[in-house]
């Protein structure tokens, strides 16, 4: 799917300009590192800023195309997994880009999966220090 050849690109250049026409304005990015959704374009858009900053060296090493359930409407829609390898704080991180698209060809829902736990702890702190500081999200009150 040439939505998928794009995006992957985009990401690999840290490009949000070329991300933003390929998401719908209500894409929703399902993550590890909060049990809602992102929702929304900008907010999408915005998180991707923080990865780009928060992503060393990452590189995409495979390409699934297929379809798959999904979580908005429950309804199969075409998809594409890109796996993709990366570094976080020092820490190496296996995961996975699972991509829905509407009929239009555009990135309707986007989940993201990523091993091993302790690196997904890394991660989760890193994304929401770095979306606290972009304004994205609110701080979270202190313990």
């Amino acid at each position: 799917m040439e939505t998928a050849e794009r995006f992957r690109a985009a990401v690999e250049k840290r490009d949000l300009a070329a991300l933003e026409v390929l998401f719908t304005e209500d894409i929703r990015l399902y993550s590890p590192v909060k049990f809602t959704p992102f929702e929304g374009k900008d907010m999408v858009l915005g998180l991707f800023g923080v990865l780009a900053r928060t992503f060393e060296d990452l590189r995409y090493i495979g390409h699934f195309e297929g379809a798959a359930e999904t979580g908005a409407s429950g309804e199969e829609a075409p998809a594409v997994i890109l796996p993709f390898r990366a570094v976080v704080e020092g820490r190496q991180i296996h995961g996975i880009d699972l991509l829905h698209f509407d009929a239009d060809g555009l990135i309707k829902e986007f989940t993201v999966m990523v091993r091993p736990q302790s690196a997904v702890l890394t991660l989760g702190r890193a994304v929401m220090a770095g979306l606290v500081a972009d304004g994205l999200v609110p701080a979270p009150p202190a313990p």
